[in-house]
C-alpha cells in the first residue's frame, strides 16, 4: 500500500537525508539498479518540483538513466540498514545485482518505470526532463582537487576523476510505502 505525500511536506526529512545517503534507482529493459547518493537537492524549476540527482559520468547508473530517462528517489524514514546503503554505495551495479544480493523489496511504481524500494519507503517518483555535465572550469580548484583527483580512475568507489551530471527530475508521483 503507498500513502501518496506532498514532497515538500517531507522536505526536511528527503534533504536531511541527502548527506547521509539515499538511494536513486533505475531500470532500463528487465534490468534494476540501484546506487546511493549523497548529492542532490529538492526544489522547484520551470513551476515544476524537481529532485535534482548528481551521477558521475562512468557510473553504470548514468548508462541506465540515459537509456530510461527515469528514476526513484528512496529515502529512509526511521532506522535504515546502514549495509544497504554501504553495499550500493560501493558496488557496481554492471557487476552485481545489488537488489538480489541485500534482499531488496521492489514496489512498483505508478508513473515511472524504476521501482521503489520498501526497505527506504519514501519514493519520489522522477521523470529526467533535463540533464547537464559540470563545466569543469568554472568548478573552484580546491573542490576540483578534492572530489575530482585526476589520479583516481572511474572505478573508485569515492571521489574520482569524473565530474557529475545533473539529472533534473521532475517529480510526477509521491508517496510512502506502508
Amino acid at each position: 500500500m503507498k500513502k501518496e505525500i506532498n514532497a515538500f511536506d517531507y522536505a526536511k526529512e528527503i534533504v536531511s537525508s541527502i548527506g547521509k545517503g539515499i538511494l536513486l534507482t533505475t531500470k532500463s529493459g528487465e534490468k534494476v539498479n540501484t546506487m546511493t547518493i549523497g548529492w542532490g537537492t529538492l526544489g522547484v524549476e520551470w513551476g515544476k518540483p524537481i529532485f535534482i540527482a548528481f551521477v558521475r559520468e562512468g557510473r553504470f547508473t548514468r548508462q541506465m538513466l540515459d537509456e530510461s530517462m527515469e528514476f526513484t528517489v528512496n529515502v529512509p524514514l526511521g532506522k535504515v540498514d546502514r549495509n544497504i546503503l554501504g553495499c550500493c554505495g560501493t558496488k557496481s551495479g554492471r557487476d552485481t545485482d545489488k537488489v538480489k544480493d541485500l534482499g531488496l523489496t521492489l514496489e512498483a511504481s505508478e508513473l515511472v518505470g524504476a521501482p521503489g524500494i520498501r526497505e527506504l519507503p519514501l519514493t519520489l517518483e522522477c521523470k529526467v526532463i533535463y540533464r547537464q555535465l559540470q563545466d569543469r572550469s568554472a568548478i573552484p580548484e580546491d573542490i576540483r582537487v578534492r572530489n575530482y583527483p585526476e589520479d583516481a580512475d572511474s572505478s573508485a568507489p569515492g571521489a574520482n576523476r569524473d565530474y557529475h551530471i545533473a539529472y533534473y527530475g521532475e517529480i510526477v508521483k509521491a508517496y510512502i510505502i506502508e
